[in-house]
């Protein structure tokens, strides 16, 4: 070891930084802690500092503690890619291409935050079922912007980001923030984080406003999630230059269905129709059912600015008081949209179906159309309770009839009914809610809903069937997938299920026929909006891509996205591939090149979504904020260590009931029976326990509502439990 003392000979203080290197140079050798203190020349005062060093570098994973307190250099270990999500907890997950999920404690997290790309290197042991890591690097940032609300201390200013997951306030310079008043919302960019350990240095991107300002809450989601609600002036003169005149020649080479009687149904608030229906009947007693899609392909073409700015957004994004869409205005209000008594183009799918729902031919051609009449769902629906007139009643009436033909047959396939509760949010002209109301789903949402499943499943089948046999293998193209769930889930929702008094055999294979039944008792429960949603949990996410493994949920083994091309990029990808393997088929299609726009696409989806539900919510707790202190009806959803949670099916929320304030007794949590128990006096809360409470405090910007128990009430019929 002599000649190594001198290698490694130091001044005081200065072997911290030498201990690994010590390590890494020597990887054969194993090391005493004296061996270290000589070789370093530790002094004594540092002999603590250097012991917990050692434990922090074990801990971390770079060396190990072998027998008789020695030390050796670990084996190179496995680094992973993926996404950090963390909890509000502060440790996270990080997801694999593999599914797998490696945790992160909050100490192994170093600068990274939810949603970053990741490098983790995977650490001896396990933390649980999963293995555990530590963020190495930071390969790319989730989000560019982080919204939180500014304070004001003695020496500094900082940012608290709105998003609980996100457990790092931002600093901010005193110099930028001298005309700041406490409380604003603030968008802000991190600048410099120097260590782990610190806080991180932001810089002020923009100043939102004060949080009861018109129009700020939903602001501060925008830039949460980062997303663009302009375009560029390069996209926006693109799509002005482009020509609402359509010429003859164009028209000339399209199958002409301006005769034939299409209209569209639509929300009352739409502003872009993309697609249109018609149905007609045939001599042979069957109908010739019309989906007439907007053919946005010919306007956007494949590679232009505005193609590519579609991709990068991949789907219009419907916020509670605004829609940020995929395609510039003149492109999804004016030149593509279906509008009355103009003539539009289309790329339109017409079935041949029996009675009873059967497809039995179909084609798909590039056409022009006139629609006759823009109907609302409400419009619609009320021609055919017979509260409104309307020459195309005759044929509203037959297109109900088919689609409950259509909604029987599906039903008879297996097909899980994904009709889940939800809440819309009426606005007053200033956007404060004054209204928060169960959505009512009509006939006519079905009937739309039934036809375009139909067109979807024919133009999958075409590509994945018959062009499949006509070329002897699969040409590339995009399926709208949704695989089963695993056992375990389905074993999980059982256990809930069974809480909330709901008895089902467990399934000896995982098929929708089961689905569809739990669907139907949970449906008709009390508790549907939280068996519902737990039924949703459990089924795989739904996502795009080449490979086609069928859709578990709706119970078709060929499916995908064609009808909505104005708001979602992968039918416009669909289009643009039915249409090459129609017309040039020879020309080569990059699978690789598609699978990642699906993954893409899939991405911005989730993305619009998580959006979406975020200014609901924060509307819903808008419009509770002014009933604060009143008392309603609702029962347990979810009970945790810390307490339970009640949903409002009213206003299909959920709130906290800290256990802190459940003052009547010392309360056990028992996990495994997933319920609340008081020490002394015996009262249990269950899963599924109807309770009245009173809303106590919410806060907007954590998103989170707490309750106060009042007491419990009387079990309701379905939710009675046998005395033992």
């Amino acid at each position: 070891m002599k000649s190594d003392e001198k290698k490694f000979s130091s001044t005081a203080g200065d072997w911290s930084a030498r201990v690994l290197p010590l390590f890494q140079d020597h990887p054969r050798l194993t090391f005493k802690v004296q061996d270290i203190e000589r070789t370093l020349q530790v002094a004594k005062k540092e002999r603590v500092a250097l012991h917990k060093q050692l434990r922090d570098l074990v801990r971390a994973g770079e060396i190990i503690k072998l027998r008789q307190n020695q030390y050796a250099l670990a084996a190179p270990a496995a680094e992973v890619t993926g996404e950090l999500r963390v909890n509000s907890q502060g440790y996270g997950f990080v997801r694999l291409e593999d599914e797998q999920e490696v945790f992160i404690s909050s100490k192994n997290m170093g600068h990274a935050l939810h949603k970053d790309t990741v490098r983790v290197r995977l650490l001896a042991g396990k933390m649980g079922e999963h293995p555990e890591g530590r963020v190495l690097q930071v390969v790319k940032r989730g989000r560019t912007k982080i919204v939180g609300t500014f304070h004001r201390a003695r020496r500094y200013a900082y940012v608290v980001p709105d998003d609980i997951k996100l457990q790092k306030d931002i600093l901010l310079s005193p110099t930028d923030t001298a005309e700041l008043v406490d409380g604003q919302k603030l968008v802000v960019a991190i600048e410099a984080w120097e260590h782990d350990q610190l806080n991180p240095l932001g810089q002020i991107v923009e100043i939102l406003g004060h949080p009861e300002d018109p129009g700020v809450d939903v602001a501060s989601i925008v830039h949460g999630f980062d997303l663009e609600t302009t375009f560029s002036a390069e996209v926006t003169q693109a799509a002005e230059e482009l020509s609402e005149v359509l010429p003859a020649a164009e028209i000339a080479r399209r199958v002409d269905l301006r005769n034939t009687v299409t209209f569209t149904i639509d929300p009352a608030d739409a502003k872009d129709f993309d697609d249109a229906v018609s149905l007609e009947a045939m001599e042979n007693g069957n109908w010739l059912l019309g989906v007439h899609i907007a053919d946005v392909g010919y306007y956007v073409q494949q590679g232009s600015i505005i193609d590519r700015e579609a991709q990068q957004r991949g789907t219009s994004i419907y916020l509670v008081d605004r829609v940020i869409p995929m395609l510039p205005e003149r492109l999804s209000n004016k030149l593509c949209s279906l509008t009355p008594g103009d003539d539009k183009l289309c790329f339109s799918v017409r079935m041949q179906v029996t009675r009873q729902g059967e497809v039995l031919s179909h084609s798909f051609d590039r056409s022009v159309i006139r629609s006759r009449k823009r109907f609302s769902y409400e419009e619609a629906q009320q021609v055919l309770d017979g509260r409104l007139a309307s020459p195309f009643s005759d044929v509203l009436r037959d297109m109900r009839s088919l689609s409950k033909n259509l909604i029987a047959a599906r039903k008879k396939r297996g097909a899980v009914d994904f009709d889940s509760l939800e809440i819309k949010v009426v606005l007053d002209e200033q956007g404060k809610p004054v209204k928060l109301q169960k959505r009512e789903r009509l006939d006519t949402h079905r009937l739309i809903e039934e036809f375009m499943l139909l067109a979807n499943v024919a133009v999958a089948r075409f590509v994945g069937e018959e062009l499949a046999e006509k070329f002897d293998q699969q040409p590339p193209f995009v399926y709208r997938v949704h695989d089963k769930p695993s056992r375990a889930d389905v074993e999980e929702l059982m256990t809930l299920a069974k809480v909330f008094g709901v008895e089902m055999q467990p399934p000896k294979r995982v098929t929708p026929h089961y689905f569809q039944r739990l669907s139907e008792q949970f449906g008709a429960h009390p508790a549907a909006t939280v068996l519902q949603n737990a039924l949703l949990r459990t089924m795989t996410k739904a996502k795009y891509t080449t490979a086609n493994v069928g859709h578990f949920g709706l119970a078709y083994t060929h499916y995908t996205h064609f009808t909505s091309p104005i708001r979602r990029y992968p039918d416009l990808m669909v289009h643009r591939l039915l249409h090459l393997y129609q017309t040039n088929p020879e020309q080569p299609v990059h699978r690789s090149d598609l699978e990642r726009q699906c993954q893409l696409a899939s991405e911005n989806e989730i993305r619009a979504q998580e959006a979406e539900r975020a200014s609901i919510k924060m509307k819903q707790l808008e419009f509770l904020e002014a009933h604060i202190g009143e008392e309603y009806s609702g029962f347990i959803s979810r009970i945790v260590g810390f307490g339970l949670f009640v949903t409002l099916p009213d206003f299909l929320i959920d709130g906290l009931v800290h256990i802190s304030d459940l003052k009547d007794d010392y309360y056990i949590y028992e996990a495994k029976k997933a319920q609340l128990t008081g020490e002394r006096r015996g009262t249990v809360y269950r899963l599924g326990d109807p309770v009245r409470i009173a809303i106590s405090r919410i806060n907007r910007n954590e998103r989170l509502i707490d309750f106060t128990l009042i007491g419990k009430l009387g079990p309701t019929k379905k939710n009675r439990r046998k005395k033992r």
